[in-house]
């Protein structure tokens, strides 16, 4: 199940991807099934800057293994851009798969009206 997803993701690039296929978003969306993934996305899109894993590892109390577990999780599915500086490892939000994950659901709701 691994392997089919990560060719999924490797047969779309996170920068050409305006409109995700239904594969790729149920990957994202299982990358952010994980509440302490969920929370450090969030904490990477707060920051100003790229954030360090340093300063990543210091706001969430888990291992440095699962940390990198993690981030390789969120890069995995596109969600984070990973920038290594010798032994410094910096994170950013894929804004624009962000994006367009945010857009696909949006239009799902606008398809389908609530019901009263």
């Amino acid at each position: 199940m691994k392997a089919s997803m990560e060719k999924v993701l490797e047969a779309e690039s996170p920068v050409k991807a305006k409109r995700l296929s239904r594969a790729r978003r149920a990957a994202i969306l299982k990358a952010l099934a994980d509440p302490r993934r969920l929370e450090l996305l969030e904490r990477i899109a707060a920051s100003t800057c790229p954030l360090g894993c340093a300063a990543a590892r210091a706001a969430l109390p888990i291992s440095p293994a699962t940390l990198s577990h993690h981030i390789k999780e969120l890069e995995a599915a596109g969600l984070v851009h990973v920038e290594r500086e010798g032994k410094f490892i910096y994170l950013s939000l894929q804004s624009e798969v962000w994006s367009s994950l945010v857009a696909s659901l949006t239009s799902i709701g606008q398809a389908h009206p609530a019901r009263s």
